[in-house]
């Protein structure tokens, strides 16, 4: 639910910024699509704020630990609804993470189908794995919050990256993610990309929250990003 941030971000990105280039990663990537699909602000900002993202995630109880503890039907629908109503208009990148080998996969423009969309949202212990030509895959943000290898294999020289999660949501999280990420993740270095962060100036709240929908909640982050991002462009907030 943290990517209704990126959604107020984009309000005010979208004054003065055009990219050439949009990747994404995790609830990110849907965003994403939708943004290099020629999504305005209001409609991103809508589709966070709608009632029915309370249906996205619902808990149940699985036979399997690692078929996830929320049903994947809601979330495939609204992938499904994004790859339909949206087609990037530029370059366009996702990241995800083949399971067990935990080796990272990017993937572009006309390969992705709605089971790479999927496929980054699948949250490890959350959703269910998603099976693409026989082989398995998880949230590409397990591995790298921000693909911006994705970026600068598409000929990025600069980026706008916009970071939901520069204040991880709980301490065991952030200690267990960091420790897998030492492990697993490439140490990936890209000195001649001019990069511009936009990230969250307090943080967005607990964990809890990142898996229950409130208007409130969703509200005050997109009014958040939205001031951050004014804020780092020196532009001023729409009203």
């Amino acid at each position: 639910m943290f990517g209704a941030y990126q959604a107020g971000a984009w309000k005010a990105l979208a004054q003065s910024f055009r990219p050439d280039i949009v990747v994404g990663v995790s609830a990110g990537a849907l965003n994403a699509w939708a943004i290099a699909g020629g999504c305005t602000p209001a409609e991103l900002c809508d589709s966070w704020t709608r009632r029915d993202s309370a249906d996205v995630m619902h808990l149940h109880f699985p036979w399997v630990p690692w078929n996830g503890i929320f049903d994947p039907a809601p979330l495939y629908r609204r992938v499904d609804e994004y790859y339909a109503r949206y087609r990037p208009r530029v370059p366009f990148a996702i990241n995800i993470v083949e399971v067990p080998r935990f080796r990272q996969i990017y993937v572009t423009g006309d390969r992705i189908g709605p089971e790479h969309l999927r496929a980054t949202c699948a949250i490890p212990f959350g959703y269910p794995p998603v099976c693409i030509d026989g082989k398995y895959y998880v949230d590409g943000g397990l591995v790298e919050t921000v693909p911006l290898g994705a970026a600068v294999e598409l000929g990025a020289t600069s980026a706008v990256v916009i970071n939901v999660l520069k204040f991880m949501p709980s301490i065991v999280l952030r200690t267990s993610v960091g420790a897998f990420r030492a492990l697993t993740a490439p140490k990936m270095t890209f000195p001649n990309l001019q990069v511009t962060t936009i990230c969250p100036s307090e943080p967005l709240g607990r964990l809890r929250d990142t898996a229950h929908w409130t208007e409130e909640n969703v509200r005050r982050w997109i009014g958040l990003g939205e001031r951050d991002a004014a804020n780092v462009l020196c532009v001023k907030p729409s009203r």
